[in-house]
């Protein structure tokens, strides 16, 4: 059996009738980990989210039903699901540069044989729970047809990518909530500027250090000697146990051991659950240097205490939106790439906003009550300034 416990999305509770939260254009106004003091290094882009990169959109689809006991098939259910659509709503017809890397594999992402040989990420990244992961891919496939794809030109087939992080100890994992319509709407709804974060679409669900973790993103501008590039990184993260969890270099878990996530639970005390992570860039990176950054965004889990256990899915997708129509030309082209002894900086960036994009999942998360009443606490904000403050961390 797998030793998993993760994933979570946006939550507004509603208990007599299955609930859809549909993504806003503004997102609700929640504190995030700058605005408690948290420091972080690098500048952020204007909404320090993954949507600073131009063209990147996210899309959310929450469901959130029932109460008390697991019924399977009834409830409750904590779950839904989340798209980024790398170049809008053009993502089904131009290919990004991708590359893909898995930290650690208990875990899925359907579509990386395919991103890896063809070094191309043709349409968006679906994020769901552990058991919806065929739904979700199906649907994107129902959805393009629905939207006149396949075309006439002959191109018969879709290799979607859609992860998963696992949310049964808050879901009924095993009732299948997550429909196609919850998949189109996530895409449908997707936008620009500012993302919903914490329990919300694919983090309905979802754990992190045994707190209430769920989505959350970040972004870093960076200005360098051959040019002015973003770098943004969404998470779903449903990973880690208490004592291992820091946050900005302090021993925030060990100092905050009250009501962590399992004390009920049959297994033992290991670093269970996943994250999920997609870093996107308008740096120009061909396939094999976004291959190289998907696999820096492990440092960034790193310096808030993951160890990728065992149990953990630990798996990452980084794309590019620079070098357009490069995929579907007919004749020779030239493409733009990033000399190596450039890259540095991208590099610094993925692992410096994919440390901040956790936190903020964890900030932004509110504490949540599953099946069977297993309760999930949130990151006390009051005691998480405290103890920065202990160790002289705190950004007043």
């Amino acid at each position: 059996m797998r030793n998993r416990s993760r994933r979570l999305m946006w939550s507004v509770v509603l208990l007599s009738v299955p609930f859809i939260a549909h993504a806003q254009q503004v997102a609700p106004k929640k504190p995030r980990a700058r605005d408690l003091g948290v420091p972080f290094d690098g500048t952020p882009g204007k909404f320090n989210a993954i949507t600073d990169v131009p063209g990147v959109l996210v899309g959310h689809t929450t469901l959130v039903t029932g109460e008390g006991k697991l019924v399977v098939g009834k409830g409750p259910v904590r779950t839904g699901v989340t798209a980024v659509l790398p170049r809008g709503k053009d993502s089904m017809n131009d290919a990004v540069f991708a590359g893909w890397f898995s930290q650690n594999g208990n875990g899925e992402m359907t579509g990386t044989t395919w991103v890896e040989e063809s070094g191309f990420l043709e349409g968006p990244v679906m994020i769901t729970n552990t058991h919806s992961v065929g739904v979700v891919r199906d649907a994107v496939i129902q959805w393009r047809v629905n939207h006149g794809q396949p075309d006439p030109t002959g191109y018969w087939w879709s290799l979607p990518v859609v992860a998963e992080t696992w949310d049964g100890w808050l879901n009924d994992i095993n009732g299948f909530h997550v429909k196609p319509e919850h998949a189109f709407n996530a895409i449908d709804s997707a936008h620009g500027g500012a993302v919903e974060e914490g329990g919300i679409g694919g983090g309905t669900g979802m754990i992190c250090n045994e707190f209430k973790g769920g989505i959350g993103t970040s972004s870093r501008k960076l200005e360098t000697k051959i040019g002015n590039y973003t770098v943004g990184v969404l998470v779903q993260c449903n990973y880690g146990v208490r004592p291992n969890l820091r946050i900005a270099g302090v021993p925030v878990g060990k100092e905050i051991p009250q009501d962590a996530a399992y004390a009920a639970a049959p297994f033992p005390e290991v670093d269970r659950g996943s994250i999920i992570v997609v870093v996107a860039t308008d740096a120009p990176l061909l396939s094999h240097q976004l291959k190289r950054l998907a696999r820096r965004v492990s440092l960034g889990l790193g310096r808030n205490g993951s160890t990728s256990g065992n149990g953990s899915g630990d798996i990452f997708i980084a794309f590019s939106t620079a070098n357009p129509h490069a995929d579907g030309a007919k004749k020779p082209i030239d493409v733009k790439m990033l000399p190596n002894d450039e890259i540095d900086p991208i590099f610094a960036a993925t692992v410096q906003a994919t440390e901040e994009a956790i936190i903020n999942a964890m900030v932004a998360a509110e504490t949540m009550t599953g099946i069977e009443n297993h309760k999930v606490v949130a990151l006390p904000h009051d005691q998480l300034r405290s103890v920065l403050k202990k160790y002289n961390r705190l950004v007043e």
